[in-house]
C-alpha cells in the first residue's frame, strides 16, 4: 500500500503543476485581443455548399456575429456538454442567416436561412413558402444558367425569385425543378425555444423540412448570425471582389 500510495502521488502532483504551467502561458494567448475579438464579437467561417445560393456560394468567406442571439455551449470551443441555456439571449428575426448546429449532429456548423420562429406554421406548396397559412410574397425573376448550383448542365435555366417575408426581410431563392422533393410538404408547427430554416438554394439543400435529417433547431444551438462576405474566391481561386459586403 505505501510503496503503490508513493509511485501515485508524485505523478498525480506532476500533472496539477503542469496543468498550472500551461493555463499561465495561455492567459496572453487567451486576453489578446484577436482571441476575444473571436470568441465573443465575430467569427469567420467558409461556406462549403451551394444550399444557400445565390445569397452564399462556395468560396465565400464570412463573419458571424456572436452577440446577436446572446451566448451559449456552441458560442465558445471546447465547450462542455453540460453548458445549457444562453447569456444575453434574443430571438432571430424572420430572414436572418443564422449559423448553428443541430441536435442530430452539433459537431458540424450549418448555415441557413430562418423562415419560421416558435408557434408559426411553415408549409410548402408547389415551391412556395407558406407562413401561417398564408403564401410569402414573391416576385419571378429573369431565369439564370444552372450549373453547379442545380447540379445541372451550364446552359440550362433554373427559376429565380425574390421572397419578402412579412418583416420586410427579402433575399433571392433559386427554384431547380418543379415539384421537387420538398416543393410540397406537410405543416410544421415551430415548437417553443426552436425556430426553422431552410436554405435559399430550395430543391438543394438539406434543412427544417427534412425532419429525420435537421427539423427543428433549438435556439440554444445557434452561432450567431452571417452579417458580411469579407471575401470570397471563385472556381479558380481568384479574388471575387463584386461578391464582398453585407449579407441580406
Amino acid at each position: 500500500m505505501t510503496t503503490l500510495q508513493e509511485t501515485i502521488h508524485p505523478s498525480a502532483q506532476s500533472r496539477e503543476w503542469k496543468a498550472i504551467v500551461i493555463l499561465i502561458l495561455l492567459i496572453p494567448v487567451l486576453w489578446s485581443p484577436p482571441f476575444l475579438f473571436r470568441i465573443f464579437l465575430l467569427q469567420p467561417f467558409n461556406i462549403p455548399s451551394g444550399s444557400m445560393r445565390p445569397t452564399l456560394v462556395v468560396g465565400d468567406y464570412v463573419f458571424a456575429a456572436k452577440y446577436a442571439y446572446g451566448y451559449g455551449r456552441y458560442s465558445f470551443p471546447f465547450a462542455p456538454s453540460w453548458i445549457s441555456g444562453r447569456v444575453l439571449a434574443a430571438e432571430p428575426g424572420y430572414g436572418d442567416v443564422v449559423v448553428f448546429r443541430t441536435p442530430k449532429d452539433n459537431s458540424v456548423d450549418y448555415v441557413k436561412r430562418v423562415v419560421g420562429l416558435p408557434g408559426d406554421r411553415i408549409q410548402m406548396r408547389q415551391g412556395q413558402l407558406i407562413l401561417n397559412d398564408r403564401p410569402v410574397t414573391r416576385v419571378a425573376l429573369a431565369n439564370v444558367p444552372g450549373g453547379s448550383a442545380c447540379g445541372v448542365d451550364d446552359g440550362a435555366k433554373i427559376k429565380r425569385w425574390r421572397e419578402t417575408l412579412p418583416n420586410g426581410a427579402s433575399y433571392v431563392t433559386y427554384d431547380c425543378v418543379d415539384n421537387g422533393y420538398l416543393d410540397n410538404t406537410s405543416v410544421f408547427t415551430v415548437p417553443s425555444g426552436h425556430f426553422f430554416a431552410i436554405g435559399d438554394n430550395r430543391d438543394n439543400s438539406t434543412d427544417s423540412r427534412m425532419m429525420s435529417v435537421m427539423g427543428f433547431i433549438p435556439m440554444d444551438n445557434l452561432v450567431g448570425r452571417v452579417t458580411r462576405i469579407f471575401w470570397s474566391l471563385d472556381e479558380h481561386g481568384e479574388p471575387h471582389m463584386e461578391r464582398l459586403g453585407k449579407v441580406w
